[in-house]
């Protein structure tokens, strides 16, 4: 119950608070989302993912071994949604909405603090969320560029669209700069910082004002409750379990092995959200796998936590 609680209290609260005031702005004064899904997509994600992969150590041994995981696990990860979106015939952007909304996770301002929680700020256990979390910021900006418009854009717009995008860049900055032990001056490392700690508030404001723009009648839900059921399944039981499947495969136990497999069952990430509203895919799925998923996670977070005996 302790746990559940501190879940509750250092996680999902803070997180719904910021969305309800989303939801309350764009009630009262109709905010340009877009706008907000801009200044996310290029400078305060960016900036965060920055400031994490240049302040974390990060051993070098370590990096291999989760890269690893990570793409035997999206793999797997991958061909059981493939199934489940052949089974169901979804075509054009819902495809992509399922697969953004099962693929790509919360494992920046979600992940990080529960690693942090469930490993009592354990430097080994962070430095291997900071890797989940640095492909799952990479993701976004590539494939999920790519699974958006792919049905309505050719490829080579939706080239210039990833090559436009910052994050691609940031991240061999980030680790270069770390590697040589590189100082920032403080005229730069003050705004960064600024910048960086915006991300998570602009976010979730965004997130909240998608959800204040939806359609009153539809609810939560609506003719998509279906298709909600199996992305939350997906992506908060089917996740964890492909997870421990994976770290038994390639034979890696111990602290790794848990911190991986919790990594990998936080609830769908922000980014979904804003590349729905950014090109207009399925905003309102998103948005709703996205809050539900948050909430939900309450309870599948603490159970992967309690039968991993962390």
């Amino acid at each position: 119950m302790a746990l559940l609680g501190s879940i509750l209290l250092n996680n999902i609260i803070p997180l719904c608070i910021m969305i309800i005031i989303g939801v309350v702005l764009q009630r009262i004064f109709e905010l340009d989302i877009r706008t907000l899904s801009k200044l996310n997509f290029y400078l305060f994600s960016p900036a965060v993912i920055f400031k994490l992969l240049y302040t974390t150590d990060i051993p070098v041994a370590l990096i291999g071994q989760v890269l690893l995981f990570f793409g035997v696990f999206m793999a797997l990860q991958y061909a059981l949604l493939e199934l489940v979106v052949r089974l169901r015939g979804y075509e054009g952007g819902m495809r992509a909405a399922m697969r953004n909304s099962v693929l790509f996770y919360n494992s920046a301002n979600y992940g990080i603090p529960l690693n942090q929680l469930a490993f009592a700020a354990n430097p080994f256990t962070l430095s291997i969320q900071v890797l989940v979390m640095m492909m799952q910021s990479l993701l976004p900006n590539t494939y999920g560029i790519y699974s958006v418009n792919a049905h309505k854009t050719s490829i080579a717009g939706i080239r210039r669209q990833i090559v436009s995008q910052p994050v691609i860049y940031v991240i061999p900055l980030a680790f270069a700069l770390n590697w040589a032990a590189m100082p920032i001056p403080v005229y730069l490392s003050t705004p960064l910082d600024y910048v960086a700690n915006a991300f998570i508030g602009t976010a979730l404001l965004t997130l909240g004002v998608q959800l204040g723009s939806m359609k009153r009648e539809g609810g939560l839900g609506g003719k998509r409750q279906l298709d909600l059921v199996l992305s939350l399944s997906l992506r908060l039981i089917a996740g964890p379990a492909l997870a421990a499947l994976t770290v038994w495969m390639l034979g890696i136990d111990g602290l790794a092995a848990k911190a991986l497999i919790v990594s990998s069952a936080v609830p769908t990430s922000l980014s979904s959200v804003l590349l729905a509203v950014e090109f207009d895919n399925e905003p309102e799925f998103s948005s709703q796998t996205v809050l539900l998923s948050t909430v939900l996670s309450i309870v599948t977070v603490t159970a992967v936590i309690a039968l991993l005996g962390i």
